[in-house]
């Protein structure tokens, strides 16, 4: 996958059944490659979701994996199809070389200034400032100071409330896990509601 396509809104999967995810993609796909879908590893049919949703849907939508914290999980997902992938650590070297050699997009996640630049000098196509309601926004303005600017993304935590301040703190992305969808909806399958947010989250980069 290229890095200039990766989306600016990626969908976390966690906790999902088959069915709601399988819907959740069949939602997302309608907005052609505007948000990604991250699958975690922590998903107990993460290699099916990702395989099924690749082959109806691969056209339409990048499905990538998360919760990457070996490289055995790695090239399980990329196997299944995965474009991307994320982790809630920094990679190992055997990971990135497998992913760049399988042209995978790499998000480690890090925490600290050294994280950051450490994941970046490795190859990291983008680094995941991990959890980003606890560090705060502002980490985002900080870490850029010294280091430049960089591909950052904000995730844990991260809502239709604060996502606004994380990317005029300098997040070129964002991640969002349960308050992507209503949990309502997401329950009902009421997919008219669950594109409305989709479409909440789309906006916040328009502001």
């Amino acid at each position: 996958m290229d890095i200039a396509s990766y989306p600016k809104i990626t969908a976390i999967m966690r906790g999902y059944t088959y069915e709601k995810a399988m819907l959740a993609i069949s939602v997302l796909a309608d907005f052609d490659h505007q948000i990604g879908i991250e699958v975690t590893t922590n998903n107990p049919d993460y290699l099916k979701i990702i395989h099924d949703g690749n082959k109806k849907y691969g056209d339409k939508i990048s499905i990538g994996v998360g919760t990457v914290l070996n490289v055995g999980q790695a090239e399980d997902a990329i196997n299944a199809g995965a474009k991307f992938m994320l982790g809630p650590q920094q990679f190992t070297d055997d990971i990135f070389y497998l992913a760049k050699a399988k042209n995978v997009v790499t998000v480690p996640a890090a925490a600290t200034t050294s994280e950051v630049y450490s994941m970046i000098q490795k190859g990291a196509d983008i680094v995941k400032i991990f959890p980003a309601v606890t560090l705060g926004p502002s980490m985002f303005k900080q870490i850029q100071g010294p280091l430049g600017k960089l591909p950052l993304m904000a995730v844990g935590g991260v809502n239709l409330d604060n996502g606004s301040e994380f990317i005029r703190n300098g997040a070129s992305y964002l991640g969002i896990g349960s308050n992507f969808f209503d949990q309502k909806a997401l329950a009902n399958s009421d997919v008219k509601k669950m594109a409305e947010s989709a479409k909440s989250y789309l906006s916040l980069f328009e502001k």
